[in-house]
C-alpha cells in the first residue's frame, strides 16, 4: 500500500508549521473534496513560465542518487495545486517572482533564465533568496515550500528519498540503528 498524497500533505502542514502558504494547507485540510491526479482545472502558467518552474523546481530539487523534482512531477503539481486550490491572491508573488527571475535573468546573462546554466540559475534563485529581486523572499519561500511538498508527497519522494514504512508495521525493539538509512515515513 502507498501513502496517499492527503496523508503525506498533513505531514508536510507539520513540518512547515505557521508559516504553510495557504493553498498547501487548504488542500492538507480538505475533508470532502479530494486531490483529483488530473490535470489543472486551468492553466496556470504561459510555457514560458512552465518552463522556468520545471528549471527552478529541479534547482531547488535536484537529481543526485535518486531522482529530483521533474522526475517526481513536482512542475505539473506546482500547477494543479495553484489551479486547483490556491486564490488568485496567493498566485501572485509566484508569478510576480518568476517574471522577476525573468527580468534578472535577461538584464544580466541576455538569456531566458529557463535556459540558462543550473549555475545562473542558482545565482537567481540566491537573488531572490536574499531579497534583491522585487518580492524575491516572498517569492522564494512559496516556491520553496511548494517545491518540497510536490517531492515529498510524490511517490518518489515517499519511497525512493525515503524508507516507506507502512503503519501499523512490525514492532522491532531491537533494530539496530546502523541499518537506518533513511528517515521513515508512514
Amino acid at each position: 500500500m502507498i501513502i496517499d498524497r492527503r496523508d503525506a500533505l498533513a505531514g508536510i502542514a507539520t513540518m512547515f508549521g505557521a508559516a504553510l502558504f495557504a493553498p498547501i494547507a487548504r488542500a492538507a485540510g480538505a475533508q470532502a473534496t479530494p486531490i483529483s491526479d488530473g490535470p489543472p482545472s486551468a492553466p496556470v502558467f504561459t510555457a514560458e513560465q512552465r518552463a522556468l518552474v520545471t528549471a527552478l523546481s529541479e534547482r531547488v530539487m535536484p537529481t543526485t542518487d535518486t531522482p529530483g523534482a521533474i522526475a517526481a512531477e513536482v512542475p505539473a503539481f506546482i500547477e494543479k495545486l495553484l489551479a486547483d486550490w490556491a486564490m488568485a491572491e496567493d498566485r501572485k508573488p509566484i508569478l510576480a517572482g518568476l517574471d522577476a527571475i525573468e527580468a534578472r535573468s535577461q538584464a544580466d546573462y541576455k538569456i531566458a533564465a529557463a535556459n540558462a546554466t543550473p549555475e545562473q540559475q542558482d545565482a537567481l534563485l540566491t537573488l531572490a533568496l536574499e531579497n534583491k529581486l522585487p518580492g524575491g523572499w516572498d517569492f522564494f519561500d512559496k516556491f520553496r515550500q511548494l517545491v518540497i511538498t510536490g517531492y515529498f508527497t510524490s511517490e518518489i519522494g515517499i519511497t525512493q528519498e525515503r524508507e516507506y514504512l507502512p503503519v501499523p508495521g512490525r514492532y522491532d525493539g531491537a533494530y539496530p540503528y546502523s541499518q537506518v538509512n533513511k528517515v521513515f515515513s508512514s
